[in-house]
């Protein structure tokens, strides 16, 4: 049995089963199958509830990106069933493709912002990519992402001149300025020290509690997921577990 496994075995104890708010599950598989090229995952059959906060892990080219991509349809879904805030993923069209990416917020492990522009522009972009035209509503949604990952101060100030830590809790001011129904994180703390990585897991898991925002978070940090205990999933040998 491998120490994945052990590990979803283990934390299973300390699951914490929220009663969903909504009947429909924030995200659902039905034998489905996910693809990148080639089968990476079969058989996936997974509901997580709206206020879950739920780890993914499994070793490097287990499928874990894949399925993260598939969910905000990155990634087509190959066959089965599979329902994203009650969007259907399998052959949705292109034009779905942008209302299902305004209910999700996506953390990056290599942050993705844009350099040349202060934290109040990068954010800024990602609501006008979504159609957010006023600015007063503009102003006040970025104003609420930054005062929530305690940035507020730091809003005109450049990437480059912040730490790596600091520049993650951007990424995640931008990934909740819309106020999505469910975050994704893939790796978000897999560029950061010990001591970052969990004030990065707090913060997250505050936003979860706070206004009970669905988190799915893939990652390889085991000593995180040892002290902060939740839910845990995993992809082994083809096959998503949990």
């Amino acid at each position: 049995m491998s120490d994945e496994i052990k590990l979803v075995e283990e934390n299973s104890l300390e699951i914490d089963n929220k009663i969903p708010e909504e009947s429909n599950p924030i995200i659902k598989f039905e034998n489905a199958t996910i693809s990148q090229g080639k089968v990476v995952l079969s058989d996936v059959n997974l509901e997580i509830n709206k206020g879950e906060f739920v780890y993914l892990i499994g070793k490097t080219g287990t499928g874990k990106s894949s399925l993260l991509k598939t969910i905000y349809a990155d990634l087509p879904l190959t066959s089965g069933f599979g329902e994203v805030c009650e969007i259907p993923l399998l052959k949705i069209k292109k034009r779905k493709i942008p209302y299902l990416r305004r209910k999700i917020g996506i953390v990056f492990q290599d942050f993705q912002l844009l350099q040349d522009r202060n934290l109040y522009k990068n954010i800024e972009f990602v609501l006008k990519a979504i159609g957010v035209k006023d600015k007063n509503e503009i102003e006040s949604k970025i104003n609420w992402a930054l005062e929530n990952v305690g940035l507020l101060d730091k809003k005109f100030e450049k990437p480059y001149n912040m730490s790596e830590g600091e520049m993650q809790r951007v990424a995640i001011a931008r990934a909740i300025v819309n106020q999505p129904e469910l975050i994704i994180g893939d790796e978000p703390t897999g560029n950061l020290d010990p001591i970052t990585s969990e004030e990065i897991i707090k913060l997250l898991l505050k936003i979860n509690k706070d206004h009970n925002t669905t988190i799915l978070m893939a990652t390889h940090d085991y000593l995180v997921i040892e002290k902060y205990r939740s839910r845990v999933i995993c992809c082994e040998d083809g096959k998503l577990i949990g």
